[in-house]
């Protein structure tokens, strides 16, 4: 989650959770929708499971936009929030992070950080700031740490010195085991509720080897847990009572979850993961459901083949509430709570890396009502979005080292 300092609380989070709608204004209550923006052919004949899953109507923003590059000079960041003086904290993969003024301006780089293994698709990834940062200047993140025979995704946190330099007593508090020796599929999203619980993605490390243990409860991969702050399970996690099941474990079944965020009127908490060749996924989370990979998927093996039996559907386990087919590759979002852009208001935002563009996306009673590309013309792997509530702009991270800031011209 890219920002979060209030607090409600837990039994009021849970009300909320029954109600889950969100009868706020959006474009398809005026505006009609167009023609799906996805024009490809699909890699399966797959059907959905119910009408606007996939290829929903979409919707184009009408307010004139400005786009700015604001800084070119990073080397390969994976996520940036805002901290509460409108500067933006950026994680760059090799293992530090930069500060930039909402201009771009380079302020510092921090330094101090834990090794990480930045192979592949390793290495410094996701920061989220604590929700008492202003009084305590602790940041967490999310890392693939060289452990045991291999490598797994891990959470630290530590103190961010007065300079904003370095990070000072900096502390793994949370090791998804058991690691493995690969290079792919960390997860690795952080988001913090607004009773101060920290839930983490973690990927299922791609292999056929350890893709089962996204189904398996005595393990850590293919999950969103919960814990504290300190890293502990939450009290209350659906499998605390569950024999030989990892309590902090929240919901599983899930194949590589680049993306989580909390909506800003229901507190649900919603997730982006990758699908193999087609079948990318936006799901909304509930404590101790299953997400269904790798026993179903809109998906394929990247060669072609049928994953698993080829179902799309099982008694017991979660529908996507929308897919991509062919792959978008969906990463960081965020929710826009700004009012310069009233048409976007409480709009999900995603990077798509594989589609080059950032995804918009309507949001009614839970259900994708439309969606829109935007920056496509620009070629640009979009690995992670700020929807800043402070100064009411989009900002997004490429691949390719930039930070893009989209505003009301």
């Amino acid at each position: 989650m890219k920002r979060n300092f209030s607090f409600i609380p837990v039994f009021m989070l849970l009300g909320i959770f029954s109600c889950n709608d969100d009868n706020s204004t959006s474009p398809e209550d005026t505006v009609p929708l167009g023609d799906p923006v996805e024009t490809q052919q699909p890699n399966t004949n797959y059907k959905p499971a119910f009408e606007g899953q996939t290829r929903i109507g979409s919707v184009k923003t009408t307010t004139n936009l400005k786009i700015d590059v604001i800084a070119t000079d990073l080397v390969s960041p994976w996520a940036i929030v805002a901290m509460p003086n409108n500067n933006l904290l950026v994680t760059q993969k090799g293992g530090s992070m930069k500060i930039f003024s909402e201009t771009g301006t380079m302020m510092t780089e921090v330094l101090g950080f834990p090794a990480v293994d930045a192979g592949g698709q390793g290495g410094m990834l996701d920061v989220a700031l604590d929700p008492d940062f202003a009084s305590n200047r602790m940041i967490y993140w999310s890392f693939s740490e060289p452990f045991g025979n291999g490598n797994l995704t891990s959470i630290a946190k530590g103190k961010l010195s007065t300079d904003e330099k370095l990070i000072e007593n900096p502390t793994v508090i949370y090791r998804a085991e058991p690691s493995y020796n690969g290079s792919l599929h960390y997860g690795s999203r952080l988001a913090f509720d607004d009773a101060g619980n920290l839930y983490a993605t973690t990927g299922e490390r791609s292999d056929l080897a350890t893709r089962p243990q996204a189904q398996q409860l005595d393990k850590a991969l293919g999950k969103i847990v919960r814990i504290t702050k300190n890293g502990q399970p939450v009290s209350g996690n659906p499998f605390m009572s569950t024999a030989n099941a990892k309590p902090e474990i929240y919901s599983y079944g899930h194949r590589n979850p680049q993306g989580l965020a909390f909506h800003p009127v229901t507190k649900q908490l919603w997730e982006s993961e990758f699908g193999a060749k087609g079948g990318d996924e936006i799901n909304f989370i509930e404590p101790g459901k299953n997400y269904g990979w790798p026993v179903i998927s809109y998906g394929l093996e990247y060669n072609g083949n049928k994953i698993g039996e080829g179902i799309t559907q099982k008694e017991g386990m979660e529908q996507p509430v929308y897919y991509w087919d062919p792959s978008v590759s969906p990463s960081g979002m965020d929710f826009y709570t700004g009012n310069t852009i009233p048409e976007w208001q409480h709009n999900l935002f995603l990077g798509a890396l594989s589609g080059q563009h950032i995804i918009r996306l309507v949001i009614k009673n839970n259900r994708i009502a439309g969606e829109e590309r935007l920056l496509a013309d620009k070629g640009e792997r979009f690995r992670d979005v700020l929807a800043s509530h402070q100064n009411q702009s989009l900002y997004a991270v490429t691949d390719s080292g930039k930070i893009y800031r989209i505003s009301k011209n």
